[in-house]
């Protein structure tokens, strides 16, 4: 069996028996200007590091059908299939959400995932969101595929005594995942051990991005790479496997001193090194 046939049944296998081992893949907005540059010789080049997946962001929303074949087949030959979308919350509303979920089905992606609410400054409007994310989920669902929420650190800032990511939590159905941002959690003083035992089975979904207290700014915080910050690998990875019911771990890197590409192999190795 060659690499990519060996991966791809790899993942299919991991995805269908619930993700005892997690697929380990790379969330593409690390390699953004390397893949709106060359989208094929980026993926070819991820797959080469030993990514066994990817998880396409923004962008990806507005391509034509016609498109994402053309992309779906390149991952195809790849063995390297697309794990999840990261999707503004514009797209999670008629008439733009059939269209879009009609892309992630032509990807083969699993998750559809909200990457932000915009601008909410209440927490009815925090409800709202809740509400948005449970119609979709009522459409995916239909199709055996999901939606879910990635949290900011805003997401962890309380309103009125009350944080965000309680109430989505509190207010989505079960099903609906909490893709836990492990880096901007750890900027905002969240234990992410504590978060994932307090929501068992709902970080199906994880973002490993690392951050390290006391840089220059927060934004430096998160130049390092994975494993050179505060996040305690092992333990995160164990709690989100034991309870979290993880199924993807989604290497993402805002940048570091290392070139993008450089970067994600190195985050990739870091990775293994670590958590085996």
């Amino acid at each position: 069996m060659d690499r990519r046939s060996f991966l791809a049944a790899a993942a299919a296998t991991t995805l269908a028996q619930g993700a005892t081992k997690p697929v380990v893949g790379l969330e593409l907005y690390s390699v953004r200007n390397e893949l709106a540059k060359d989208l094929p010789g980026t993926l070819s080049a991820v797959a080469k590091m030993g990514y066994e997946g990817v998880e396409f962001f923004g962008p990806y929303a507005d391509w034509k059908p016609e498109y994402a074949k053309e992309v779906k087949k390149q991952l195809d030959d790849l063995g390297m299939p697309c794990l999840s979308a990261h999707t503004g919350v514009k797209y999670f509303t008629p008439p733009e959400l059939a269209r879009v979920i009609e892309l992630n089905v032509i990807l083969g992606s699993k998750y559809m995932i909200m990457s932000s609410a915009g601008r909410v400054t209440d927490i009815d409007g925090w409800k709202g969101i809740a509400t948005t994310l449970n119609a979709a989920a009522e459409q995916l669902r239909k199709i055996g595929k999901g939606t879910g929420f990635h949290n900011h650190a805003v997401e962890w800032k309380a309103i009125g005594g009350v944080r965000p990511m309680d109430v989505l939590a509190a207010e989505t159905a079960k099903d609906v995942v909490l893709q836990l941002d492990v880096g901007t959690a750890i900027e905002s003083n969240v234990d992410p051990v504590d978060w994932i035992k307090k929501n068992p089975g709902r970080i199906k979904s994880m973002h490993m991005k690392d951050w390290k207290s006391g840089m220059a700014t927060p934004h430096e915080g998160y130049r390092v790479l994975l494993g050179d910050g505060d996040a305690k690998w092992k333990d995160i990875v164990a709690a989100a496997r034991a309870k979290g019911g993880v199924e993807h771990l989604l290497v993402e890197q805002e940048g570091s001193a290392l070139p993008p590409l450089e970067t994600a192999k190195k985050c990739l190795e870091n990775y293994k090194r670590i958590v085996g």
